[in-house]
């Protein structure tokens, strides 16, 4: 039993119409699921994946309206890395991001990768990742219908970057609660990998002591989830988080996905989610993300939901 890799990376929106325009638009990824935060039935929870969804490549919001800005800071996931196909892909979207205005920096050697990185609209930290040497957890499929041409499309997400104010605490979760492995170190960073390593399946961690804990707002990350196969594992993972002496969820039903979640030691938000059912559970594969879902236990509420959302019309029909 192990952890396989990255599940997703959920982050916060001021403005879901604008946020759907960018990861649409701009990145070309697939909205897959338009959908309520289940905790907070008031506010969006969108996933923008690959062609099919598949776990690891899933990216989501939360749409808070009142969310302020970020004021980076140890506590916090800094930054999110997406994955391409290769080297030459990143001049592709260096060229793109030039032409529509996309905050970014220049193309740069990284944990023994070629990357990119660059911000969204709302300041949140992220990073291309060229799969050109990944032999690791494959990658997703980019969506056939996007904007962007097939072989530069996004391909799912990759490492992970944590900033703490004390390391080692966090890679003990990591290592010896989790499973991760010690692969090396980078720009003084720690790179851990699970499963079949590799572009998916990595989180790097900076210990910076210089730093105030993150204020997070929009543009910042709430949690980072990982990969597990099933539901049994998932109570599996219970048992031994518990054992450690973390207070945990228990197991959550998100209908997409089980979850578990806990903190580690500085305070990071982590999940533990199955791979299935999977986001054509509720929708046609064809026409994901296009209407509102609600998962069985919310339908009853659907009318009153959906009077508390702005409308957004995400319908590609």
């Amino acid at each position: 039993m192990h952890i396989k890799g990255i599940h997703h990376v959920s982050a916060i929106t001021a403005n879901a119409k604008k946020n759907y325009d960018f990861y649409t638009n701009v990145l070309g990824m697939r909205l897959v699921k338009k959908t309520v935060n289940q905790d907070d039935t008031s506010m969006y929870h969108l996933f923008y994946a690959d062609e099919k969804g598949n776990p690891g490549t899933d990216f989501t919001f939360f749409e808070i309206p009142r969310a302020g800005n970020t004021y980076p800071g140890t506590h916090s996931i800094s930054t999110t890395s997406l994955r391409v196909k290769n080297d030459e892909t990143l001049r592709f979207w260096q060229e793109r991001f030039k032409q529509l205005n996309v905050d970014q920096d220049p193309i740069k050697e990284y944990a023994n990768r070629k990357t990119l990185p660059f911000r969204d609209p709302e300041g949140q930290r992220l990073m291309l990742v060229s799969d050109e040497n990944n032999k690791g957890v494959a990658s997703g499929q980019p969506w056939g219908k996007s904007v962007i041409p097939l072989n530069r499309g996004i391909t799912g997400l990759g490492p992970v970057h944590l900033t703490v104010a004390n390391l080692a605490p966090t890679k003990q979760v990591l290592t010896e609660i989790l499973g991760f492995r010690e692969v090396g170190r980078f720009d003084n960073k720690l790179v851990l990998e699970t499963g079949e390593g590799g572009t998916g399946a990595e989180v790097h961690i900076e210990e910076r002591t210089d730093l105030s804990r993150e204020r997070p707002g929009r543009g910042s990350v709430h949690h980072v989830a990982f990969r597990v196969e099933d539901e049994q594992e998932l109570e599996q993972w219970r048992l031994i988080i518990q054992k450690a002496g973390f207070p945990n969820s228990g197991l959550v039903d998100r209908f997409y996905f089980k979850s578990l979640y806990f903190r580690e030691p500085n305070h990071i938000l982590f999940e533990l989610a199955t791979d299935g059912p999977g986001f054509a559970t509720d929708e046609d594969m064809d026409h994901l993300g296009e209407s509102l879902s609600l998962p069985p236990f919310l339908e009853a509420q659907r009318e009153e939901i959906e009077q508390s959302l702005t409308p957004l019309d995400t319908n590609r029909s």
